[in-house]
């Protein structure tokens, strides 16, 4: 519900921005230094026009190889730097973009935009750039037999359309390679930032230019530019078609990346995933005798029980063993599609551990062992002891915080209600709301300090590649983000064993939550759409040459895929750990996810600045985290079976025991646990046409690098 409001927010800041008349539009740019190659005046109806022509060929830096000479050279990113910056610091960055790699450079094309004076710097590359890069992360291609093959530099004349960038490499991996090259520029010495004060303008030995430029003050940003052609093409086959299902995942993959793809892939699979248990839940609730959802609770011997409209113990035993069958297919029949997209998008063979760190990463130079490259090195056994002895413990800590957040609030509210049951007045009955407010702002100021505590852990654990930085940060805030949501359900399941609570409670949650994300996900970007952006969307339109630059700058930035991912989790969660409590979830996540992909969609193509992709070949670690939640589920469904009056009431009925109870739910337990990983074992992680084309790729490459040894 948090991540829902914050992109509510974007949206209003959005609105502010597009909805400013032309008055106003006017004044601010009469104010504002205008590019060189800009043009301003008023139409016919007296709205500002805004025209930027193409930016001089003749301004971009120049090349040596004559295969990298062209006639037109493709702007892709964008060095926002800060308005005071100095020309001599801006000249100074702009040489070691197109300086070679031998000389400590890029090795990209760069152009100054509107002068020397000005603010930005347009960031471009060569073919050879994008070769070399192409090879360094492991990317497969079509070879001239027309199968995907890792690419190799010098054997590049047999791979198809090798001389034409803009059909060999996406724009998203043109993009990434030059961020990666950017990322990639550290000091060959000691020396000073030209136009930079003495004390943040020291660069020491091979420490990485970007970030002291970041920390300088010199560069604000860094984002990828929108093709805008491509971008409205994308948009209409994504978002304003008209059928619901299926999605153009090449064409989000070329503009945006194997990231963004995969989560729109996951999110598609998962969604035609829902309707079995969507079906089931429909069947259990309104077919089956004693199916429906209402709940009354009777104290009957000291134990709440349902009434006779609650699940039957049919119905419980069916909803439970399917949610087990269910998740497991699912995770492993998404293995098996995961693979088949990361062949179709040449990322099945990344070799990112054999290229050079990430931008942050710390250590003392000497030589990789593995590559024979000089850079720095820090040892696996330090870092696995900061994991070990501190992060570990400090995860554990905040956790511990969180339960004693929610005791906290329990007593608090029995303190309250108690008081409120001996005065009767308006001034108690004020204070009923007084635990879950204070609970409410303790967890998101908790939040916030561990978001915060767990990048620094993180930066701190000094991780080499960049997906290993990335898959210890999601892990620590995942934990803490399951912890907290679920801690509450998992109380009131398992200590307080209270199912008509339960089911109450995870209803009210679900429903809430999905009215949020669709106000915010789906009603205001349609209001932006068809209302506020309508007019001034008809104005870009008849202006082609509009300044792209500056557009894209005013945009927010993309906050990233976090947030997404943890609702889909957040849902997977009440779907596989406690839907034969309450069987109709499946129905709800379904409504809310077929709306979820066209406002997402919306939201990448209209809402933020394009972002910086790198090549994946799958989800990474929330992969994992969808497996783990399987697993823990089987646990929860048999003992939530257990807990139930109904099954209870049974058991007593035909003479069980309690111990005999327990120790067959736990048989039961195991038993169902071991199904699942016969069924995980039995089904591949891959396609067998996906394995053969592996091999065949990892044998050509052998071949390949024996043949260049010889």
């Amino acid at each position: 519900m948090t991540h829902g409001m914050t992109h509510g927010m974007t949206y209003i800041n959005v609105w502010i921005t597009e909805c400013l008349t032309d008055t106003v539009k006017l004044l601010v740019f009469l104010t504002l230094p205008l590019h060189r190659d800009m043009m301003m005046s008023l139409d016919d109806k007296g709205s500002v026009q805004i025209q930027t022509k193409v930016l001089p060929q003749d301004s971009w830096t120049q090349v040596s190889c004559p295969c990298c000479v062209s006639k037109q050279v493709e702007s892709l990113v964008l060095i926002q730097l800060s308005d005071n910056v100095q020309p001599v610091t801006k000249r100074w960055l702009i040489s070691l973009i197109e300086a070679s790699k031998r000389h400590g450079g890029a090795a990209l094309l760069a152009h100054p935009g509107e002068d020397e004076c000005g603010d930005v710097i347009v960031v471009s590359a060569p073919r050879c750039t994008l070769l070399r890069a192409t090879e360094d992360l492991g990317l497969c291609k079509k070879y001239r037999n027309k199968e995907m093959a890792s690419f190799s530099y010098h054997d590049r004349d047999n791979f198809t359309n090798v001389d034409d960038m803009q059909e060999f490499l996406t724009l998203a991996e043109r993009q990434y390679i030059v961020k990666n090259e950017l990322d990639s520029l550290q000091a060959q010495k000691k020396q000073r930032i030209p136009g930079v004060p003495e004390a943040p303008g020291v660069l020491e030995a091979w420490e990485n230019i970007c970030q002291k430029l970041v920390r300088a003050g010199v560069i604000k940003d860094i984002f990828p530019l929108h093709d805008q052609q491509r971008l409205n093409d994308l948009g209409r086959r994504w978002y304003s078609k008209k059928q619901i299902w299926g999605q153009p995942l090449d064409a989000i993959q070329s503009y945006f990346g194997s990231t963004v793809a995969f989560y729109f892939s996951f999110l598609d699979f998962y969604t035609w995933a829902l309707v079995p248990p969507a079906f089931l839940g429909l069947v259990l609730t309104f077919l089956l005798p004693g199916g429906g959802g209402v709940v009354k609770e009777q104290a009957v011997e000291g134990v709440m029980e349902d009434d006779d409209d609650g699940p039957s113990v049919s119905g419980h035993m069916v909803q439970a063993v399917f949610s087990m069958l269910w998740s497991t297919l699912f995770i492993e029949l998404w293995k098996r599609r995961s693979s088949s997209l990361s062949h179709r998008w040449g990322t099945l063979n990344l070799a990112e551990r054999f290229a050079g760190p990430r931008p942050g990463f710390q250590g003392t130079l000497g030589l990789n062992p593995e590559t024979g490259r000089l850079e720095p090195l820090f040892p696996e056994w330090q870092r696995q002891l900061r994991v070990g002895l501190v992060s570990l413990p400090l995860v554990g800590l905040f956790m511990g915080l969180v339960v004693l957040g929610m005791t906290g609030f329990y007593r608090g509210e029995a303190l309250v209600q108690g008081f409120h049951q001996d005065s009767g007045s308006l001034f108690s009955g004020a204070l009923l709301y007084l635990p879950s407010m204070a609970h409410i702002v303790y967890t998101n100021m908790l939040g916030n300090v561990y978001h915060a505590v767990a990048m620094q852990l993180t930066e701190w654990e000094n991780h080499r590649e960049e997906s290993s930085f990335q898959n210890h940060h999601t892990t620590k805030v995942l934990l803490f983000t399951f912890f907290n949501n679920f801690a509450v359900l998992f109380h009131i399941a398992f200590y307080k064993q209270d199912l008509p609570l339960l089911r109450k409670r995870l209803a009210s949650m679900l429903i809430g939550n999905q009215l949020m994300n669709q106000c915010t996900e789906v009603v205001v970007p349609f209001m932006v759409d068809r209302f506020l952006s309508a007019p001034h969307k008809k104005e870009q339109e008849d202006d082609l040459e509009m300044d792209k630059l500056r557009a894209q700058r005013s945009l927010p930035p993309f906050p990233g895929l976090f947030a997404e991912y943890i609702e889909l989790l957040l849902q997977f969660g009440y779907l596989s750990l406690f839907s034969c409590v309450y069987p109709l979830t499946a129905v709800l996540l379904l409504l809310n996810n077929i709306t979820e992909i066209r406002g997402d969609a919306y939201k990448f193509c209209k809402l933020f600045r394009k972002p910086f992709s790198a090549p994946v070949s799958n989800m990474g670690v929330w992969q994992t985290a969808f497996e783990v939640l399987g697993f823990v589920s089987v646990m929860s469904n048999c003992w939530l079976l257990l807990l139930s009056p109904r099954v209870q009431e049974f058991c007593l009925e035909g003479g069980i025991s309690g111990k005999n109870i327990i120790l067959f739910a736990i048989l039961v337990e195991h038993v169902l646990i071991l199904v699942k990983m016969i069924l995980a074992f039995m089904i591949p992680d891959e396609p067998d046409w996906v394995r053969i084309k592996r091999e065949q790729i990892e044998f050509n490459s052998m071949q390949a690098l024996g043949q260049q040894k010889l």
